[in-house]
């Protein structure tokens, strides 16, 4: 496989805390898109950015639609007041959108097209729901079987039937994770919103003290009934199923709003960024597979990590979307890792996943643990519906 071309540096990364989606409405849920991402913007010039210098802005958004549709990162630029000739624009890959982001916004560096790129992503699911676009492949029946769509769900449960994991391992799973991030350090890269000149979120919602497994062990399952087993069943015929389904809304990702920057640029701008880089962008990669189980981030990671020249026993932190429990420990037993290292700070069981913004999200994350444990590498994976995975490899820089 051809080497990443080397010379991507990330200058700073940053994010707003996540909010829960809450039916009556939730803490961002009268903060619009454009507004979550303009006021990261305007957070990146108070640390230092000068807006001028940059040549694009990239962001990713799963749900391109009402306020998030029509270009959100040129909005957002206008309305957090950066230069008019500030170039933005939107990538959409479902929950591999803001790591597409950055995937992209590396290349352009990599290859001189730019400078400097701010990347990211925003999902604000309050005033976007998913599947507000109401795609064809979800409610077309033929389009739906020749894409082999089946709801993320189902494939979290068959990726956990297939693999042999059992509800008590998930549920531990979804107890770790609200521990983690109950226990997760302050962050200076955690940007609060304000809202009228108040800041109304400064800390992650979510994760909750107390959850045993015994009481996980307590909730309904969700996906036992779904109407995607049929077409698992159609196109994988001696396929395992749980007969009433293993994962739960405690072992599922939580609905939340939230977005996440990071600052690339080649090590040339450093001198015009007045900074030093914080980490360089070793390897990058996209998968997919027709299979509906979750393994593209499986290929996606080990192509990132070829790509970085590196293997996983060298990885100090892993940050896999908890796109659900089965999803976490699938990478954990592929890559043989320390169960330690992945997702130390928490994840999307505890703190929500903002869709779209989710992997930039997971950048944020990373870099701030490489810190706190003085580590050099960190591996960043999602996966998304549609048999879809991307990965990331950065390198700290001491």
């Amino acid at each position: 496989m051809s080497q990443f071309s080397s010379g991507v540096y990330i200058y700073d990364a940053i994010r707003t805390p996540k909010a829960r989606v809450r039916r009556q409405g939730g803490t961002l849920a009268n903060v619009p898109a454009h507004d979550l991402l303009g006021q990261l913007l305007s957070a990146a010039a108070e640390r230092g950015l000068a807006p001028e210098l940059v040549r694009d802005i990239i962001i990713g958004t799963s749900t391109a639609f009402g306020d998030q549709g029509g270009n959100v990162a040129r909005a957002a630029a206008l309305w957090a007041g950066w230069p008019d000739e500030v170039n933005a624009g939107v990538v959409s890959r479902l929950c591999c959108s803001s790591l597409d982001a950055i995937e992209t916004g590396a290349a352009k560096v990599a290859s001189g097209i730019a400078d400097v790129v701010v990347t990211g992503g925003v999902e604000s699911m309050s005033r976007v729901p998913m599947m507000a676009d109401k795609p064809s492949f979800a409610i077309d029946d033929e389009l739906g079987d020749r894409t082999g769509y089946v709801t993320i769900g189902v494939s979290a449960d068959l990726t956990a039937a297939q693999c042999g994991f059992t509800r008590t391992q998930l549920d531990e799973c979804a107890v770790s994770s609200h521990q983690r991030a109950l226990a997760a350090p302050s962050s200076d890269s955690i940007i609060a919103v304000r809202s009228n000149d108040t800041t109304i979120l400064s800390t992650d919602e979510g994760p909750r003290a107390g959850l045993s497994v015994d009481g996980l062990a307590e909730l309904p399952t969700l996906f036992g009934e779904d109407r995607s087993w049929e077409r698992v069943a159609y196109r994988l015929p001696s396929a395992p199923r749980a007969a009433t389904g293993l994962h739960t809304s405690a072992t599922a990702p939580q609905l939340a709003d939230g977005a996440a920057l990071a600052v690339l640029g080649s090590r040339a701008a450093s001198a015009r960024l007045g900074r030093e880089p914080v980490a360089e962008v070793i390897g990058v990669a996209q998968a997919a597979v027709r299979s509906p189980l979750l393994t593209a981030p499986v290929a996606a990671a080990q192509r990132a990590l070829a790509n970085a020249g590196i293997t996983a026993p060298q990885l100090d932190v892993v940050e896999a979307n908890e796109s659900f429990a089965a999803s976490v420990l699938l990478m954990t037993r592929e890559f043989e890792l320390d169960p330690a290292i992945v997702n130390p700070l928490g994840g999307s069981m505890a703190t929500g996943h903002p869709l779209g913004a989710g992997g930039a999200v997971l950048l944020v994350n990373a870099l701030d643990q490489l810190r706190h444990i003085d580590g050099e590498y960190a591996l960043i994976t999602i996966p998304a519906a549609l048999g879809l995975g991307a990965a990331v490899v950065v390198r700290r820089l001491q």
